[in-house]
């Protein structure tokens, strides 16, 4: 028994130990792989395709077998001296010849079918790859959060541990200390809540590539922040990359393809029907040989075709002014989150190279003071304070910025 738990204790520490790291390149191969969407959109494609493998099937033909001019008194059958008998067992078989024009339209039309699903494969991949990478960042973002936290979490506990001895020798007041204390408790309360949203984020990931909810995941800590200053947000940047807008062309095609069906279902088909009888009393064999047309476009017949090709071409001008809506909007929304992702980028750099630099060199400085009895410890703790407010600031526009190339790499649909 004591074997065994140990045993599991090790197992468990190992896995923890060697947890599995994977980039966002590998993540997103992982989601393309074993996501149940995908799995989903390739069986509805393979069962499209399947059905087009009949799209030039013909008309079954028709047998039938009966009794023909056959009189129901059954003595008159029967031959009687030099009078034959009357009436025949028929057996006839009929078959219809489509229009080899027909069944070429339909095949094209069959065969297209599937690319619209294809097409929303490549959108649902799309939002699941960003979704990913929503996560992933902020996974990273968190990490540095907590780097952070722990390393204010010294800078309070060296002020708390300080303001203590001094208290006892009377050296220091005591309204600070209290307010350390508190933001302390804060600290630590803030670093369950990052390491909360950590787990979260991993099991959401784990999700996405189809892994046991619960696995070990570690992230690569490293990010881009895109330059998109140069890319066009015009039409045939979207019409080249956005799947659903790709989705409409195919269901623009389709509903040619559709019209042109119904245009060949105008044409007349052909066919031929041959009959044998088998005369009883001494009757001769005979046959009937007929040639049948079926005539779609005589005006009583043809109304529900015609109504049909209206119809399809009106869904058609639908479509293109739907793609031409979508297409606006997208080029809209791009230019205001590159302008957006450009003001993050500065608010970054400012961050970065001035304010926490600035405030931390003002810490370093009151902490000299404050060791060497020329500062307070309120004025210890309100260069902390300022410090840790603008890191946590810093963050949040770190966040915003990355949420905000996810959502340009989602509208161009860009991995």
């Amino acid at each position: 028994m004591k074997k065994f738990i140990i045993t599991g204790v090790l197992t468990l520490l190992f896995t923890a130990t060697f947890a599995q790291q994977m980039s966002l390149p590998a993540v997103m191969d992982s989601i393309a792989a074993n996501h149940p969407v995908v799995k989903m959109y390739n069986a509805e494609i393979r069962s499209m395709d399947a059905a087009a493998k009949g799209a030039r099937s013909w008309m079954p033909p028709t047998v039938g077998a009966g009794f023909f001019m056959t009189p129901y008194n059954a003595k008159l059958w029967q031959r009687d001296g030099d009078m034959l008998g009357m009436g025949s067992v028929a057996v006839s078989v009929e078959q219809m010849f489509p229009n080899k024009q027909k069944l070429d339209a339909n095949e094209k039309l069959m065969k297209a079918m599937s690319s619209v699903e294809k097409e929303k494969l490549y959108a649902a991949l799309n939002e699941n790859f960003q979704d990913a990478k929503k996560l992933y960042y902020s996974s990273i973002v968190l990490d540095k959060k907590l780097k952070v936290v722990k390393e204010n979490e010294k800078m309070l506990d060296f002020m708390i541990r300080n303001a203590e001895i001094r208290y006892k020798n009377g050296l220091s007041k005591i309204s600070a200390y209290y307010k350390a204390k508190a933001a302390l408790g804060s600290s630590k309360n803030m670093q369950l809540m990052y390491e909360n949203d950590l787990r979260v984020n991993r099991i959401r990931l784990n999700a996405l590539m189809g892994r046991d909810a619960l696995a070990p995941l570690e992230i690569e800590p490293e990010y881009n922040l895109n330059d998109y200053s140069l890319e066009t947000f015009g039409q045939d940047l979207f019409y080249q990359n956005r799947s659903d807008l790709r989705g409409i062309d195919r269901e623009i095609n389709i509903a040619k393809l559709k019209q042109d069906l119904e245009k060949q279902n105008l044409k007349p088909e052909f066919g031929v029907k041959f009959e044998n009888m088998f005369g009883f009393g001494g009757q001769p064999m005979q046959f009937s040989l007929m040639l049948m047309a079926k005539l779609p476009f005589v005006s009583w017949a043809s109304g529900m075709n015609k109504a049909n090709i209206e119809s399809l071409k009106l869904k058609e001008e639908a479509l293109q002014a739907q793609k031409e809506m979508m297409v606006n909007e997208y080029s809209g929304m791009a230019y205001g989150m590159r302008n957006e992702l450009d003001l993050n980028k500065n608010q970054l750099k400012l961050y970065e190279d001035t304010i926490i630099p600035a405030l931390k060199n003002n810490y370093k400085s009151m902490q000299l003071g404050y060791e060497q009895n020329t500062e307070e410890l309120f004025m210890l703790y309100d260069a902390w304070e300022q410090l840790n407010m603008a890191q946590l600031e810093y963050f949040e526009i770190l966040t915003k910025a990355l949420q905000t190339q996810t959502e340009i790499d989602r509208l161009i649909e860009r991995r």
